[in-house]
């Protein structure tokens, strides 16, 4: 059984591609086409993992590339998308072409190449800021910016697809994921890349509060989504979360105290989203993966997340990792 996975060069998706090729996967990761002939953090995968991948260069707003890549597989895992939330004030057409126009298109598709699950990957920006907490799946969408908009136009195209022509379909939705080979765009990198070239990071707002999950975790619970065979999961929206939250102030002391330095926080206005788009707070209520997927997140509590962030630490504290990420360049 072949799994196709886009958005596999990425941060999630390198790490979902390396974990399902360790549990004996046969993965396709559709790459989307540069110039520069790079595979993204693909590149970085032990060699014994890449020699076991297939790569298919293409794009998920181009049909022809989708066929392609969606022929011989049996399951799709969609990870595809534009992500960075200031970017999507800037360019909000690039993210509706990306999030719906290109997953409308994989979906079309695998409908016609009869695929057996459709494992739509969302994310919990679709709630905004919580009206009640933990947040469950009934939580109301709330889009504070034209990413989110663009995720709950993707989440309800797959739904929708297996409502009107039954299209085996599941909507994982993760809280916010982080761990090693995460873009600098994301508040714990950014933290962490700053903290390490200086004893100053240039942040926004530090009073949010957020439900961190290490990647591993998200990581396990979309496998075991394309694992099980009930089909009653089939129509469903899932959350990932630690049901653990913890403010952006609170995580800075959190990463100063395991780097064991003094961090001096000063506020950058270029990183403050507009007042009625950020999110207060998001905290997941993981009742119903626990329940339906048998998932359990490893890294939970205030234990989890300093285990995981001393992980992320630990890698980002490689010279060679580390000259990934310049502080100085990061803006938002």
């Amino acid at each position: 059984m072949k799994i196709l996975v886009t958005g596999s060069e990425g941060f999630i998706g390198s790490h979902l591609v390396e974990s399902m090729v360790r549990k004996g996967y046969k993965v396709r990761c559709l790459i989307l086409y540069n110039s520069f002939n790079s595979n993204g953090w693909l590149e970085k995968l032990p060699k014994d993992i890449k020699k076991k991948v297939e790569y298919f260069y293409g794009d998920i707003r181009d049909r022809n590339s989708v066929i392609k890549a969606v022929k011989g597989c049996h399951k799709v895992v969609n990870l595809a998308s534009l992500i960075a939330i200031p970017y999507s004030y800037e360019a909000p057409f690039s993210y509706i072409e990306t999030n719906i126009v290109g997953t409308t298109n994989l979906l079309q598709v695998s409908l016609e190449q009869k695929i057996k699950k459709f494992v739509q990957i969302s994310t919990s920006e679709v709630y905004g800021s919580a009206i009640k907490i933990p947040m469950s799946e009934n939580h109301p969408f709330n889009a504070q910016s034209p990413y989110a908009a663009t995720k709950i136009g993707a989440d309800q195209m797959a739904l929708s697809f297996h409502k009107s022509f039954n299209l085996p379909v599941v909507v994982i939705r993760p809280f916010n994921t982080f761990g090693p080979r995460q873009s600098e765009r994301a508040i714990i990198p950014t933290i962490i890349v700053q903290a390490m070239k200086k004893n100053s990071i240039n942040i926004g707002s530090i009073f949010p509060k957020r439900d961190f999950t290490y990647v591993s975790d998200t990581c396990e619970g979309i496998i075991k989504a394309l694992n099980i065979n009930n089909k009653n999961i089939f129509g469903q929206t899932i959350n990932l979360g630690s049901n653990y939250s913890i403010s952006i102030n609170q995580l800075i002391k959190k990463i100063s105290k395991i780097l064991k330095k003094r961090i001096i926080i000063k506020k950058d206005k270029k990183r403050i989203r507009p007042k009625k788009s950020e999110v207060d707070q998001l905290l997941c209520d993981n009742k119903k993966a626990k329940k339906i997927l048998k998932w359990k997140p490893k890294y939970s509590g205030l234990k989890g997340l300093d285990h995981g962030l001393k992980k992320t630490i630990q890698w980002f504290g490689n010279e060679e990792n580390l000259n990934y990420y310049n502080a100085k360049k990061y803006i938002l």
